[in-house]
């Protein structure tokens, strides 16, 4: 079947649909040539269109091994070419068979480095993937439906769970985290206790946690007040790490500030500077806004880490208190800056019990 991606700009790109069509959402663009499945299943990706620049995906099918959650929140994928197999060993049914059980609109046969380009230069779009004969006019008004500003509802546990080691006791407040960030905090030795977003700042202290780390997830920061006046508590209370999205909300609730970057980084390549070491470290990224840096000049935080790309923040810690936070994700940079510094927290943690 013919289909469409119209952005809200006028642009049309035209392929073939493989799945069902009428998905409205965020048009991004993500450049990496592996992990299309755990990028798929990153509560991160709640609500976006994902286009992935890379020209052939699907090569690999999929497994519930690489899932990051129990099911994929993107809104729908737009790829180039589309693997009809899949070769790899692990592999539990194609891409395709994916698609067609979680119910995502797929558009193949496409462009998508123009795409790509074209998002470089317009920055980030809303989009909508329909049949080729729907006409442009008619999708004009469903622009206004997508793209909320607080999407973590969504993607948030809706119970607590224990996740128990033998190390300090931790409570994650899951605003959409990964299942490898949870396993990668108990590989270091964290015992977590995984609480939802919004959960009151006197129950998790009832947990008698030696810290708390602030999960990454999606959208934009300044649309959570509630989740930043827990914070704003927490940090009266106990040692802090956040991580993505709790990067992001620990610096407003310190007085920072947030923007939304044009175009944000979402890869398996972006470089990242250590500025205490010095130490350049490749990370996966996966967020659309940034912490203000100018905003924080002054303050008690101090910046540890910044893009070498863009150099916009990508780490920080207070001054003062035990509270860190980094923008990337940490469990996928090999033996770098961010091991260290969870190291640095858990001991910080040890020495408090």
């Amino acid at each position: 079947m013919k289909g469409k991606l119209v952005l809200e700009d006028g642009s049309i790109f035209y392929g073939e649909l493989v799945t069902m069509a009428g998905s409205m959402g965020e048009v991004v663009f993500n450049t990496q040539m592996t992990g299309y499945q755990e990028v798929l299943t990153d509560p991160a990706c709640c609500g976006q269109i994902v286009v992935f620049a890379y020209p052939l995906i699907g090569n690999c099918g999929v497994s519930a091994a690489f899932a990051q959650a129990g099911r994929s929140f993107v809104q729908g994928l737009v790829v180039s070419e589309l693997s009809p197999r899949a070769r790899n060993w692990q592999a539990e049914g194609t891409l395709l068979d994916y698609f067609q059980e979680q119910g995502i609109p797929c558009l193949t046969g496409v462009d998508t480095r123009a795409i790509t380009r074209h998002l470089r230069r317009q920055g980030t779009l809303r989009g909508i993937i329909t049949a080729a004969d729907v006409n442009v006019a008619e999708t004009g008004a469903c622009f206004t439906e997508v793209c909320g500003e607080n999407l973590v509802d969504e993607v948030t546990v809706q119970q607590a769970y224990e996740l128990p080691t033998t190390g300090p006791r931790v409570v994650v407040i899951d605003y959409g985290t990964t299942r490898e960030i949870l396993r990668y905090l108990q590989r270091l030795g964290y015992s977590l206790i995984v609480v939802p977003a919004h959960t009151a700042v006197k129950a998790i202290l009832a947990y008698n946690p030696d810290g708390i780390v602030l999960s990454n997830g999606p959208g934009n920061p300044k649309g959570m007040p509630k989740a930043i006046g827990i914070i704003r508590e927490l940090i009266k209370a106990k040692p802090i790490v956040g991580i993505g999205l709790g990067h992001l909300l620990l610096a407003l609730a310190l007085g920072g500030d947030t923007y939304r970057l044009k175009v944000g980084h979402r890869g398996a390549n972006h470089p990242v500077r250590n500025l205490l070491t010095g130490k350049v470290y490749v990370t996966v990224q996966n967020h659309g806004f940034a912490v203000d840096e100018a905003s924080i000049a002054g303050k008690e935080l101090i910046v540890t880490h910044r893009a070498v790309n863009d150099g916009t923040v990508e780490g920080m810690r207070h001054r003062y208190l035990p509270i860190f936070s980094v923008q990337y994700y940490p469990d996928t940079a090999p033996d770098s800056a961010d091991t260290q510094l969870f190291n640095e927290f858990l001991t910080v943690l040890r020495k408090g019990a």
